[in-house]
């Protein structure tokens, strides 16, 4: 993504963010609105090959705790990750679980840790280990269950004078109105647009993250991308009026993932 073509002088921001709320086919202004905050925990862990089986079985442990809140309502979805695309300094698996508090977060951390489970022989082969907390109020899924899904996630960081609404405006007139109609075709299992909660990372980084059901829907996001810019021109220049593209990462992995 070349950051030079996406710059746009800072007046032009408000008109191409209003235009872009009304393209042709985008969801209703109530499907974008700000919801409750979702919270979710990531713990990532860089697992030596010769384990990796060994981590997919100490998957299915984890899923019965999970599977326990998400019965009682305490928590709302839970997955787990495998990378797709490695780095020399990255993860190869993650697991995660979402929920409407945080009290409800750390109460299944809180469970992981009676059970042994952080301790386990694989989880103890890790080479790397670092956790995170994210905060969403810009989300939605379809329930139900799915095996190896697509994940991808887009990390983005905001410049040093972006307005300090800007995710919520990114998020509103161009974000959600594309992830919505692409979850409402079926394309998509759940999208969100993340900041953390604890910063553990400078402030000013969120995410942009949606899960389809097979690897065409990443075709078929690029593509619904290409047609939201092509619609509305200024929608990507005022995206980038308030994104540093040089600190712009994305991640692909390979997800199990049930949500309520």
């Amino acid at each position: 993504m070349n950051s030079r073509v996406w710059k746009v002088p800072a007046g032009l921001c408000v008109l191409a963010l209003a235009s872009a709320a009304t393209l042709p086919g985008v969801a209703r202004a109530a499907d974008a609105a700000e919801k409750p905050p979702l919270y979710t925990y990531v713990s990532n862990w860089a697992i030596p090959r010769a384990r990796w089986a060994d981590m997919e079985k100490a998957g299915a442990a984890d899923d019965k705790i999970l599977d326990k809140h998400l019965a009682a309502g305490s928590i709302v979805g839970y997955g787990d990750d495998v990378t797709l695309v490695h780095q020399a300094d990255g993860g190869t698996h993650d697991n995660w679980w979402q929920a409407m508090s945080m009290a409800a977060l750390f109460n299944v951390l809180d469970e992981f840790y009676k059970s042994g489970t952080p301790t386990s022989p694989v989880l103890s082969s890790a080479t790397k280990h670092w956790d995170s907390v994210w905060v969403s109020r810009y989300y939605n899924w379809h329930s139900g269950a799915r095996h190896g899904a697509y994940t991808h996630v887009a990390s983005y960081k905001l410049k040093a004078d972006a307005p300090d609404d800007a995710v919520d405006q990114l998020s509103k007139a161009v974000v959600v109105p594309m992830l919505e109609k692409l979850l409402a075709d079926g394309v998509l299992i759940e999208y969100e647009v993340d900041e953390q909660a604890i910063h553990t990372e400078a402030p000013g980084t969120f995410l942009i993250l949606y899960i389809a059901p097979d690897s065409s829907g990443l075709d078929k996001v690029g593509a619904a991308l290409r047609e939201t810019l092509k619609a509305n021109p200024l929608a990507g220049p005022a995206f980038g009026s308030m994104v540093d593209f040089t600190a712009h990462r994305d991640e692909l992995s390979r997800t199990n993932v049930t949500y309520k």
